[in-house]
């Protein structure tokens, strides 16, 4: 199935590999050494920078900007790139920007959800299942990881990391990391338990989260400090693979924890 390219899209001669079935719609356009794998759906006025890459099946709608150049003064047209996987839905007027020399590259994983008036700052990396609600504006270096879900109108500071399956509610400011498979909420962003309902429906066993429960009770609800709590999790709990992946995100944390 060939791609379908609307006769007032401009796309540019220099490089650019549309897939099978793709819809490039009106007034669209894609600039040089740009990718867009089969099926995808570029909807009007939307733009793909340059040095971008689509995966299958992605939609931009109206007015979204993927790929477009980082806003950071000492970005100097570096060969820097954009990268979505497969499945990623950007809704209107969203913007992701382009890596700069610090990773030389923003990455967006697969089946990933950013809903409408959303900022993707430059050398961001987005894990796999990601939803992002209307209006969050994400500064630059930003990590999230798979399954995590930020509410609407959340501000995130550069270099924020932000954990697996974990969930942020709307309209709370991220300034420090967010550790894996906990909701937080209230200003400033703190603790506010287990993103039990997030783990259920992703088929985590009661053990299981029961394991994740025990620590993140000495991290956050007893009278340790976090160096502390750390240490005596690993004396005293059992080190599944969960509560391994907490132990590491708080030592790779480099703005450190939010509160409990």
């Amino acid at each position: 199935m060939t791609a379908r390219i609307h006769p007032t899209a401009i796309v540019s001669p220099d490089n650019v590999t549309i897939g099978k079935g793709a819809t490039i719609g009106p007034y669209a356009i894609i600039e040089e050494n740009v990718t867009i794998g089969d099926g995808c759906i570029i909807k009007a006025h939307a733009l793909v920078g340059a040095r971008t890459t689509l995966g299958k099946n992605c939609r931009l709608f109206n007015g979204a900007v993927v790929g477009e150049i980082p806003q950071d003064l000492k970005y100097a047209d570096e060969n820097t790139e954009t990268i979505l996987g497969d499945n990623v839905t950007v809704r209107e007027y969203c913007t992701i920007h382009r890596g700069t020399t610090d990773r030389w590259k923003t990455v967006i994983g697969s089946n990933v959800l950013i809903m409408a008036y959303s900022h993707i700052g430059h050398d961001c990396i987005i894990g796999d299942n990601v939803i992002i609600a209307n209006s969050c504006n994400m500064g630059g270096h930003v990590e999230v990881g798979d399954f995590a879900i930020i509410g609407g109108a959340v501000p995130i500071h550069q270099f924020v990391k932000i954990g697996k399956h974990s969930f942020i509610a709307g309209g709370f400011r991220i300034t420090k990391d967010v550790p894996p498979f906990i909701r937080a909420s209230n200003s400033p962003l703190t603790y506010n338990g287990l993103n039990s309902v997030g783990l259920h429906r992703r088929g985590f066993p009661n053990e299981t989260i029961n394991h994740i429960k025990h620590a993140y009770t000495r991290i956050y609800r007893s009278h340790m400090n976090v160096s502390q709590a750390v240490e005596d999790i690993k004396a005293n709990i059992q080190i599944t693979a969960e509560v391994q992946e907490v132990l590491n995100f708080i030592h790779e944390s480099t703005r450190g924890i939010i509160r409990g």
